[in-house]
């Protein structure tokens, strides 16, 4: 085999294989494996709190169908907001997976071709390491920008029109509309709409600079409605 050059490509494949896969799996295992894995209610920060309740603010009469009331009470309003925004994470995540967003968005920045200076830190390991990670949706195109630092970035409101029609902010954009998220308007997002952002503006939202670059964009949504009538 060894005097072949076929023999010893062949070892030499093998080789390289066994070696990424020992870099790039067993070692972060080893790395991380005494850090628990956080639940969805562990994840949420204080920053997708703040988009959470800037929804519930923006859209008030959806956002009330869609979770109810919070409590008259202080105290019992913080924690209600946090188990109704991990309720939000979760149902977003799944929107986000049943969509197809993983398809043409990964969520992984990479240190090469100066990624950090387009999408924003590198990825780490740790960030992976919560329920709302499994399975991590990595992806291998990017037909639309990386997610991985999206929250903070723009407002709810440039969402939801970016949701229901995709070129009305980025023309010639591919990506499809989604007005089965909304019930009529894009100023009046469903509970699956509602999640869909919350899960949106949640990725991110761990880094201590949130948001790190670029300031929230308004999107006239009144003006946008108007021209349709």
């Amino acid at each position: 085999m060894f005097e072949k050059k076929s023999g010893i490509l062949l070892i030499a494949g093998v080789g390289f294989f066994a070696f990424a896969f020992l870099s790039n799996a067993v070692i972060p295992i080893l790395m991380y494996r005494h850090l628990p894995e956080k639940t969805v209610l562990e994840v949420v920060n204080g920053n997708v709190r703040y988009q959470f309740e800037d929804l519930a603010q923006r859209y008030p009469d959806s956002f009330t169908a869609a979770y109810g009331e919070p409590p008259s009470d202080p105290e019992q309003a913080a924690e209600w907001y946090n188990a109704k925004c991990a309720e939000a994470l979760e149902l977003g995540r799944k929107v986000y997976i049943g969509e197809g967003c993983w398809h043409c968005h990964s969520q992984f920045v990479r240190p090469v071709s100066n990624e950090d200076r387009r999408w924003g830190p590198v990825s780490k390991s740790w960030e992976y390491q919560n329920r709302l990670q499994r399975p991590v949706m990595f992806g291998t195109r990017r037909v639309g920008p990386d997610l991985s630092r999206e929250g903070g970035r723009r407002s709810n409101d440039w969402h939801a029109v970016h949701f229901y029609q995709p070129d009305m902010l980025s023309p010639k954009s591919p990506m499809p509309k989604y007005p089965w998220l909304f019930d009529g308007a894009p100023d009046k997002p469903n509970a699956r709409g509602l999640a869909l952002m919350t899960y949106v503006q949640w990725l991110g939202s761990w880094l201590e600079s949130y948001p790190y670059y670029e300031d929230f964009q308004p999107t006239p949504i009144k003006t946008i409605a108007a021209t349709e009538e």
